[in-house]
């Protein structure tokens, strides 16, 4: 068996960046309090399914499949989780549960993953001219003896084509959810909504040009040649997330810290209001009350779990200090306060809802934001005095 020696570039410094990054969005997603967040997982799977498909290309283009034949075609079963992952992280995103028959959506996964086994057991021989047969078809195949019969499906000389095919409606399905998702915020698709909503708007988009750049792709490429370019722009999405979960994290900002309290002798004794000295005019608090108002009703950003004052605060462009202010002054609670407030009131509604009656109570509580299931009864019996359980009983008698 003729062999290449190894072949490195910049496309394939790109690419090994892509998995690198990759594995590391994947496992960051899917460990730690994170984890609890369906959306998080489902983008988790998806960034480790996408580093498969890169480090296989990685391989092939850089001749060092040579070397590791027995890995040939060892992601194709990924390119079947693509479109689907990436579709029930948008759908979680917004509406912070998978969609109903998920599992049906990962059939062709499952029976791909069946159908590996047909080609993995094979001699290397046959590895070998697979590989060539993609990559290299200037080079002489070698005499093969299989020791099965390969593809149960028949299907395989069309996984570019179904691949192709699965990207392209997962994608659209999830710009759809979206467009949804702006239509209920009043405004319109290619408009500004919420900064999280276009953010999952342009990363869709992003998405589903995936599919087009394959069309375009393809044709010009004789098998699969053209692939390193179509890993290249999948490692560009890759750093693009990157680049909106560093956005969106808190660990840059600087931090509020209380200013020393400096006491006037001449007033001693006079009780002082916390707020006194604020900046927080009048009519800033009434705005900023006007924009958290409609941000309750557009995005209910309590159901996040990782919600805090400084995320909120960011969200309605003020300072933590002022909307603490704010939150104090006008509605007479603290932050954690008003986030129990109207978690509760949420699972409250999704206990009586005959349309979510099928819930578990530690699926409510997921669902209203609560990583603790027992953190959610806590503040349950403290706001309501029953445990949901009780509430739920007593609605559900009601309503008979």
């Amino acid at each position: 068996m003729q062999t290449l020696p190894v072949h490195l570039d910049l496309f394939a410094l790109i690419m090994l960046l892509g998995v690198a990054q990759g594995l590391f969005l994947g496992v960051f997603f899917l460990t730690g309090e994170r984890s609890r967040n369906v959306a998080n997982r489902c983008l988790g799977f998806f960034m480790l399914g996408i580093s498969t498909i890169i480090t296989e290309i990685l391989l092939c283009y850089t001749n060092y499949m040579f070397q590791v034949l027995w890995l040939i075609d060892f992601s194709e079963p990924a390119n079947f989780t693509v479109g689907p992952l990436y579709f029930f992280y948008v759908f979680a995103r917004i509406h912070r549960r998978l969609p109903r028959g998920w599992r049906w959506h990962l059939v062709p996964f499952g029976i791909w993953l069946l159908n590996s086994i047909t080609w993995f057991y094979q001699p290397i021989e046959h590895k070998y001219n697979a590989y060539i047969h993609a990559y290299h078809p200037e080079l002489s195949y070698v005499r093969s003896l299989d020791y099965m019969p390969t593809d149960f499906t028949h299907l395989r000389d069309y996984v570019s084509e179904i691949t192709l095919l699965s990207c392209l409606i997962y994608g659209i399905w999830a710009c759809v959810v979206v467009w949804k998702a702006y239509r209920r915020a009043g405004d319109t698709f290619v408009g500004k909504s919420s900064v999280q909503l276009n953010q999952l708007r342009n990363l869709t988009l992003l998405n589903i040009s995936l599919s087009w750049l394959i069309i375009i792709i393809k044709p010009q490429f004789y098998e699969d040649l053209g692939d390193y370019i179509l890993a290249c722009y999948i490692t560009g999405i890759i750093y693009i997330t990157s680049y909106l979960v560093m956005r969106g994290s808190n660990f840059y900002r600087d931090e509020i810290l209380p200013e020393p309290l400096v006491v006037d002798p001449e007033t001693l004794g006079e009780p002082k209001k916390k707020y006194e000295k604020s900046a927080l005019s009048e009519e800033l608090e009434d705005a900023v009350l006007t924009k958290l108002t409609q941000l309750l009703k557009t995005e209910k950003p309590y159901l996040d779990s990782d919600l805090s004052l400084p995320k909120l605060a960011n969200r309605l462009s003020t300072s933590p200090h002022h909307l603490s202010q704010l939150l104090n002054d006008r509605l007479g609670q603290n932050f954690f306060d008003w986030l129990a407030t109207h978690r509760i009131a949420e699972a409250k509604f999704l206990l009586c809802d005959p349309a979510t009656a099928y819930l578990k109570i530690d699926e409510i509580a997921e669902r209203v934001g609560y990583n603790s299931t027992s953190a959610f009864h806590t503040a349950f019996k403290r706001l309501t005095n029953q445990t949901p359980a009780q509430y739920r009983a007593k609605g559900m008698g009601q309503g008979a």
